[in-house]
């Protein structure tokens, strides 16, 4: 019988994170618990499966222009280049060649967890070619193996959760548990922040720059300002989660600047060599209220705050700075595959 080449499409939400970043790493959880305040966004990454009639197995990225191809029998080379949906395919056993075409709204390093997006995009597919049912925890977990343990890539747990649940969640980490508890924002609520939020693309990413290999060091050579920056996060996030929940938007911006202020606490370097500070500053100067940057630092994204009467003057300004804005409405979506007229999301 003809295998069912019908295409498997599966899409993955990037995510803001508002505050707490950092504490979902093992070395400070594991120890004082983590929290992690983030909601997923309308950008996506998105994975276009074709199975094949063979044992090929051939990886494309539209954005980077990358592709790939080896045998099942040899097994892919971790060179560098595409070794996320390798990892993953490696990872859940896949015993027939695929072709997967890859594109995300963000490029990687941008702060926005598109790499873990891409890894759960890939992972849902894959499930849903070889008829795997799986929960949210579970697709979080099994994308945070093949980044954190097969490919042993420095992070936290944030981005995979966020990626496979999708929504406005506040993350809670322990040594034994990850929690997600869904943040009560009422529809007005959210239409305000909408109104307040900025993204804007800083015009350069996060390259192998060591931020959170950085960190775990600083932290475990009892730098006072780290573990203090680190408990102020931690702290924040649920500061911030409770002035979402009551509607307090007007607190979210000096909420992001201190979050700001806190992360360079707990890491000096996430500004360095770049125009981070000075792209805030301006900001700041053409009226917003606070802003922070998105992910580990070293680039990427930069969140702002900012009464809507602003919101053209900063546009204005930071595009002289070689900005560049992303529209974004947040979504509560997670990761989710079709294949014809079927459905896969993730179990309860």
């Amino acid at each position: 019988m003809e295998p069912d080449r019908t295409p498997i499409d599966a899409v993955a939400p990037l995510r803001i994170s508002f505050v707490g970043g950092g504490t979902d790493l093992p070395h400070w959880y594991e120890e004082h618990g983590g929290a992690v305040l983030s909601a997923t966004i309308d950008h996506s990454v998105r994975v276009r499966l074709v199975p094949r009639e063979d044992r090929e197995i051939t990886v494309r990225s539209l954005d980077l222009g990358h592709m790939v191809a080896y045998h099942l029998d040899q097994g892919p080379a971790y060179d560098g280049v595409m070794d996320l949906p390798k990892a993953a395919i490696a990872r859940m056993g896949i015993t027939t060649g695929v072709d997967l075409q890859i594109e995300s709204d963000a490029p990687p390093g941008s702060g926005l967890g598109g790499s873990s997006a891409l890894v759960t995009a890939v992972v849902a597919a894959l499930a849903m070619l070889t008829d795997r049912r799986l929960s949210a925890h579970e697709v979080a977990r099994l994308s945070h193996r093949i980044e954190r343990e097969d490919l042993g890539i420095s992070g936290g747990w944030q981005d995979q959760y966020a990626a496979a649940v999708g929504g406005f969640n506040f993350l809670e980490f322990s040594r034994a548990h990850v929690s997600v508890s869904t943040v009560r924002a009422s529809e007005q609520t959210l239409a305000a922040l909408s109104q307040q939020l900025l993204l804007c693309y800083t015009g350069s990413v996060r390259r192998n720059v060591g931020l959170i290999d950085r960190q775990i060091r600083l932290h475990r050579e009892g730098r006072e300002e780290t573990i203090l920056g680190m408990k102020r996060l931690q702290e924040m996030a649920f500061a911030m989660r409770h002035a979402v929940e009551r509607g307090d938007v007007e607190a979210l911006g000096s909420l992001l600047d201190e979050a700001f202020l806190a992360k360079k606490q707990m890491n000096p370097y996430i500004t360095e060599h770049t125009q981070i500070e000075e792209m805030l500053g301006t900001a700041r100067a053409a009226g917003a209220i606070g802003g922070k940057i998105c992910g580990a630092g070293g680039g990427g994204y930069l969140l702002l705050a900012a009464p809507p009467s602003a919101r053209g003057a900063i546009r204005a300004a930071l595009e002289r700075s070689g900005g560049q804005f992303a529209a974004f409405a947040f979504s509560p979506v997670g990761v989710r595959a079709r294949r014809g007229g079927d459905v896969w999301a993730p179990s309860a």
